[in-house]
């Protein structure tokens, strides 16, 4: 069974309709990783990223935003 990933974010390039994230992978990291590192930190990292525990949700950011219309949308190398 495919995964399934929920987003409300609809100015995000990978938002779908339904609510869905269209990206072909994510990262979901802490709000001091994703504030610390480039756009181009993301889930393709993912395995070279600090473990980075958090004490709620509200800490927590998703990596792999891009707005839509960005110029950025292939820093990341994931796709839609």
């Amino acid at each position: 069974m495919p995964n399934i990933v929920n987003c409300s974010v609809n100015n995000c390039h990978y938002w779908t309709q339904g609510n869905l994230c269209g990206a072909s992978s994510i990262m979901i990291t802490s709000d001091q990783i994703g504030y610390e590192e480039p756009d181009s930190f993301d889930a393709p990292q993912a395995s070279s990223a600090p473990p980075s525990p958090v004490d709620s949700c509200m800490e927590t950011c998703c990596k792999t935003f891009v707005i839509k219309g960005s110029h950025h949308i292939e820093d990341d190398g994931i796709y839609k």
